[in-house]
């Protein structure tokens, strides 16, 4: 386990290595040799050398405000800063001179004297970079006082509800103010005044809530002093040890420290050395991981045998018994396939393997399904059809070698927000931008990033774009003809240049389909194919339309036709929703294909499974999701084990999804929290967070990374573990001891993991990208070098097809849905945290024209109406989005965002239609009918809950174990 003393990372210099020429100077009497550019600062600490600093880091640029890494350099007069100043050939350097301790106290005393003295109840004594560099110069005695006087008086902004700031502790170093400017992108922090009235501000000397500040951490990480200081910290003092763990939020896969105090979090700090984030952090997964610990957290064990009745708390071993139970009682009546389990992309892999395996392997049914379909499975059509595997192409340090990124259907700075900061360091550089957006995205044109182009296109019509900007490059000589030549099927490369080519597709035909003027999708087409690396990052814009499938075949298309395939910079990149989509995927989470992408039908493939899982599998797909809603309509699928998915609020067609739920028999629901879909439920089984256990996520650039089990798990058991208990009692045994031993059966039958371990990962620093086996055993950063994983590149023909959601008369306006960033996917996790003082309902974005037309002002209630239902939400009234184009989230079940959503699907894989919904919009006085009954109905679990749990501490008052007795009603 890589466990750490805590101790805050005590960074040695910007690297500033510019070449790879080696130049030779002395240092202290040592000779030294690093690559030219390097600084001073570094190459001394390169050699073990440590020289004082205070604003010096490796993650930010040199600066050399804080004058205390001063040297002496040998025929050189004065005394330079060493983190700004660069080696020379022969150079001479002193780091510890007499001259250089007095300058070094001279400095010190001057910050002290301005510094107030309560060391001692300071939240980060003993975990001070001031304190250390006192001690580091020799500091004793302070000749001027410790007035602090230029401070005392600034009140401390606590607006923030994560961290505050202590102006009178502040010491202007500028880090924070870097920070936010090279690490965040925000530019959300300056220095105010001048000399000891100098202070740090939020945007126009805002408070930090107020501001532009997006509360990422990046200001608190790099502040040496505790002006800048996590309210945790504060109220919990400073930590005891660490664990290395994998954030549970986005497909970034940020890496963190916890650190901690026994069993509670004191904070998460983003660990440097992760591969994924840099050191970087979101406020997701710095600061919203109080819902581990929830009052709303269900830690005991609830059965009833209707929804009508209340809910009783049981034993474990009671409600696995009464779950096997149920199971095989309607597999008697109902048949083989009359249930299915749903598996989660918030798991972990190891947990996700074994839901799947338990519904083919105990169930004996292939009717398994994940969300990961619902928002990703057309990546999984379109590149495992064209290229040959079913995964971006490379690592996010790969946009650092991007000269022309095209983001389609994404907004990075909301959804994946590490990666946007990396992106816009990028663009800060001199890279170019091409958004395809029907909004206007805060990469669009922000103050510090404005995108070359915007294509806004209208939903449900990026095929007729990606076909536009095809035809551009097949028509203009833009192919790059020998990459083509060498990696792809000339057959059915000169059939989608023919197809392409024709004037239907030209950017002029299409523009009154897309809303894009074709001048703009011709100067993209250009941009992206003459200048240089060109890669496409993309999201759920893309796949979750009834062209899903096509659009992720026209991108892959036009990167190959470019030649922007098979190294760094390059490449087509699926921004992935949750944690852990592309796991859930890899596990074999689909009906029709068993792990690693491999159909059920294959009798090679699915008799390894057999003899290692020692049944008989069935060789016939099973149920899609949407499938088994119906077939529980029609009464012949009766019973579901559905692990921490809410499906009632993030499928779509709500209330056909409830239908089909209440028309089973047994729910088994394994989650933290009583969701929308536990409404329906039968069985509950209490779930675990990612601080509760051990085992792996994979991230959208394939990226496998540990996750480490940092408390007991509050329910009693793993995720994992309880899968084993029900399988167990089903009759099926599962009897692992530890989540590694799942991995190494991954590994086993898997042949692109062949080569993963825990104790694999370990070494290779905590990450690995799969493919890893014996040809890759150190992992695949970049895939598709050299050829194709099908061998060949295979372009497809991508006939554009009108969405059956179109404007009409009766619906003339369209409703697309996305995310914020303080909010995620449902909102179970971050409802449950402070992020809600960003953003506490979903709203609905209206353009000005369509607002007037219908005498909608900002904050009215604006009914929204589709074919499959209708629901009420405050308007947004904003240029944000074009008019005739709606766009709203989706984070609060009241909102009921898919209670609008249709049954409209991709054509390949059954991806739902989110994107595209043809939408009336009205001004009405109240919310809807349901939401009101919605709302009723949350009270009065609210406040049943509120009583079982008091009457639950009163008995812990008075007995160890409480009778089961305690009822919550549904």
């Amino acid at each position: 386990m890589l466990e750490t003393v805590v101790k805050r990372d005590r960074d040695f210099g910007t690297p500033a290595i510019v070449g790879t020429e080696l130049v030779s100077l002395t240092i202290d009497g040592q000779h030294v040799e690093v690559p030219a550019g390097t600084s001073i600062m570094r190459a001394a600490a390169e050699t073990g050398i440590s020289i004082p600093k205070l604003c010096a880091t490796d993650s930010l640029e040199a600066f050399g405000s804080c004058r205390l890494c001063l040297v002496e350099i040998k025929g050189r007069r004065g005394y330079p800063a060493s983190c700004t100043t660069p080696v020379e050939a022969g150079m001479v350097v002193y780091t510890e001179t007499p001259k250089l301790h007095e300058l070094r106290r001279g400095v010190m005393e001057l910050y002290i004297s301005d510094h107030p003295l309560d060391c001692l109840t300071c939240p980060a004594n003993g975990d001070c970079e001031l304190q250390d560099m006192a001690g580091v110069v020799g500091l004793r005695n302070v000749r001027y006082g410790y007035e602090g006087a230029n401070h005392l008086n600034d009140a401390t902004d606590a607006s923030n509800p994560y961290f505050s700031y202590d102006p009178s502790k502040c010491i202007v170093c500028n880090r924070c103010v870097r920070a936010c400017d090279e690490t965040q992108g925000t530019f959300a922090l300056t220095v105010d005044g001048r000399g000891f009235a100098s202070r740090i501000a939020a945007g126009q000397n805002d408070a930090f809530l107020a501001s532009d500040c997006v509360s990422c951490g990046a200001c608190v990480q790099a502040c040496p002093t505790s002006s800048l200081t996590e309210k945790s910290v504060i109220d919990m003092g400073q930590a005891e040890h660490s664990v290395i763990t994998t954030c549970a939020y986005c497909g970034v896969g940020c890496a963190f420290k916890a650190e901690m105090k026994g069993q509670e979090v004191v904070r998460m700090v983003p660990w440097k050395d992760g591969k994924a984030n840099r050191g970087h952090s979101c406020v997701k997964g710095r600061f919203a991981w109080g819902y581990a610990t929830h009052k709303d957290r269900i830690t005991t064990p609830m059965i009833r045998a209707s929804i009508s009745e209340p809910w009783r708390e049981v034993s474990w071993d009671e409600a696995i018994a009464y779950a096997a139970s149920e199971i095989k009682r309607i597999q008697a009546k109902y048949g083989r396939d009359s249930v299915g389990g749903i598996t989660s992309s918030r798991c972990t892999n190891e947990e996700t393997w074994l839901v799947q395996k338990l519904v083919r392997a105990g169930f004996g049914t292939n009717n398994v399904d994940t969300c990961a379909r619902v928002c990703h499975s057309p990546t999984g059509y379109g590149l495992k059809t064209t290229i040959g595997e079913s995964a971006g192409t490379q690592t996010f340090d790969s946009v650092m070698h991007t000269d022309v990124a095209v983001i389609i259907g994404a907004n990075p700075s909301a959804a994946h927000p590490v990666f946007a900061s990396r992106l816009k360091r990028r663009l800060r550089q001199g890279a170019k931008l091409i958004v395809i957006d029907p909004r206007r995205t805060e990469l669009v044109d922000s103050p510090h990033v404005k995108a070359a182009y915007h294509l806004p296109a209208r939903p449900g019509t990026n095929v007729a774009v990606l076909n536009a900007l095809s035809h551009v490059v097949a028509t203009e000589g833009l192919v790059d003809e020998e990459f083509v030549a060498a990696r792809c099927e000339a057959l059915a490369f000169q059939q989608w240049r023919d197809f392409v080519s024709l004037p239907e597709n030209s950017p002029e035909a299409l523009e009154a389909v897309t809303g894009v003027p074709a001048a703009d999708l011709r100067g993209a087409a250009r941009l992206y194919a003459t200048g240089g690396n060109g890669a496409f990052y993309y999201g759920l814009g893309v796949t979750e339309h009834s062209q899903g499938s096509t659009a992720v075949m026209a991108i892959a298309n036009l990167a190959m036709a470019t030649g922007n395939m098979g190294r760094e910079g390059v490449g087509v990149n699926p921004m992935r929703g949750q944690n852990n989509v592309q796991g859930s995927c890899d596990m074999g989470s689909f009906p029709h294909e068993l792990p690693g992408y491999r159909h059920i039908s294959d009798d090679k493939v699915r008799h390894e499974f057999e003899l290692d899982w020692g049944v008989t599998l069935q060789p016939e797909p099973g149920l899609r999701l949407p499938n088994m809603f119906d077939a529980a309509v029609d009464g012949t699928f009766k019973g579901l084990y559905c692990q921490g998915e809410d499906v009632v609020q993030s499928d779509p067609d709500t209330q056909h999804v409830a239908h089909a739920l209440a028309s089973m028999e047994c729910i088994i629901m394994q989650d933290m929290f009583l969701n929308e879909t536990a409404k329906y439920a039968h069985v509950f089984l209490p779930g675990s967070s990612f601080m509760e256990k051990d085992g792996t996520f994979t991230n959208a650039e394939r990226r496998i990374s540990r996750v480490r089990q940092i408390m007991e798990p509050k329910g009693g058991y793993a995720d994992w573990e309880v899968t084993c208990l029900l399988s167990n009692a089903l009759g099926y045994p599962m009897h692992y001891k530890h989540a590694s031993e799942i991995m190494d059966e991954v590994a086993r039958l898997t042949p692109t993991f062949s080569g993963v371990s825990f104790e694999r990962i370990e070494e290779l620093g905590g990450s690995v990208q799969w493919p890893c086996n014996a040809e890759a055993p150190e992992g695949t950063p970049i895939m598709h070098v050299g050829e194709f994983v099908r061998g060949k590149g295979r372009f497809m023909i991508t006939k554009y097809i009108p969405s059956e959601e179109r404007s009409t008369r009766k619906f003339p306006l369209l409703l697309t849905t996305g995310r914020i960033l303080s909010q995620y996917n449902v909102g179970a996790q971050t409802r449950r945290t402070p992020n809600v003082a960003w953003h506490s309902e979903d709203l609905l974005e209206i353009h000005p024209h369509d607002a007037e037309d219908r005498g909608i002002e900002a904050g009215d209630w604006v009914a929204v109406q589709s074919r499959a239902g209708e629901t009420v939400l405050r308007a947004d009234v904003t240029e944000r989005v074009q008019p005739g184009v709606l766009y709203t989230t989706f984070h609060f079940p009241e909102s009921g965002a898919n209670v609008v959503t249709t049954d409209s699907v991709d054509w390949a894989t059954g991806c739902p239609e989110y994107k595209v919904t043809a939408v009336q919009a009205r001004r009405v006085t109240q919310p809807s009918e349901w939401q009101a009954k919605w709302s009723r109905f949350s009270e009065i679990q609210e406040k049943l809950l509120r009583e079982r749990k008091r009457a639950g501490d009163e008995e812990a008052a008075v007995a160890a174990k409480a009778p089961d007795k305690a009822t919550v009603a549904h």
